[in-house]
């Protein structure tokens, strides 16, 4: 069957966490006096709390701990690597951070080109995403992208994350789409690409670094958005 619905995962697919966290944890590095405090420059600190945050994101994903423990702990956790052992500032930290990122605005290359296509070509376009209702919205509007979609699935709001079938049932009954006509576009190989599939969705992975597949799932392949235009 024609696929009708295409959803988007959110973070390291449209909207660029990467650029946009790093934009704001500089200026937050520099009004919190940070480097004084912490002793170290902000890429020692970037390289420290890299691989917490994305542990973090690993264990929320898998329900192994709630929002608030990955919300604040990632920057505790980092805090107290680098022998500084502030828990209320590294709490402030946090909250600063939930309110500054959201509204950077940088997309990956090619995220408006390839919207207004599949728009034009009259795909209903859809948004899953695990991450926080507090700031995903706040994204989407702030970056431009709100206009393109008509739904927007949260991990909270469907009460589990992906790669649970839940929350990929939950955003087909959402807009009453069948899986056979419906393809998810995701970086993350297991939460979006292996979710989908195993709920009965399409798939192609966004795949910009070029990771190696080491499953039997053979989903499209793509290193850059606008290569949608030549699957859809």
């Amino acid at each position: 069957m024609k696929v009708k619905h295409v959803f988007f995962d959110l973070d390291h697919t449209l909207w660029d966490f990467e650029n946009n966290s790093k934009e704001a944890l500089l200026e937050l590095f520099h009004e919190m006096e940070l480097q004084q405090k912490l002793q170290c420059t902000f890429e020692n600190f970037l390289e420290i709390y890299y691989p917490i945050n994305h542990n973090y994101w690993e264990m929320y994903r898998k329900g192994q701990v709630q929002r608030e423990v990955l919300r604040d702990h990632r920057f505790i956790d980092t805090f107290k690597q680098l022998g500084y052992h502030q828990t209320k500032e590294a709490k402030h930290l946090s909250e600063l951070y939930l309110q500054r990122s959201p509204y950077k605005k940088h997309l990956f290359d090619g995220a408006l080109t390839v919207l207004n296509y599949l728009k034009l070509k009259q795909y209903s376009l859809h948004i899953i995403t695990n991450g926080f209702n507090e700031v995903q919205f706040i994204k989407l509007r702030e970056s431009g992208l709100n206009s393109f979609f008509e739904s927007v699935t949260t991990s909270e709001e469907a009460g589990c994350n992906k790669p649970e079938a839940g929350i990929f049932n939950y955003a087909l009954d959402k807009v009453e789409a069948l899986p056979k006509e419906s393809l998810m576009i995701g970086d993350n190989f297991e939460a979006d690409v292996m979710g989908a599939v195993n709920a009965g969705l399409k798939a192609v992975w966004f795949n910009p670094a070029k990771e190696e597949n080491k499953t039997s799932i053979k989903p499209e392949i793509i290193t850059h958005l606008q290569e949608l235009t030549k699957i859809l």
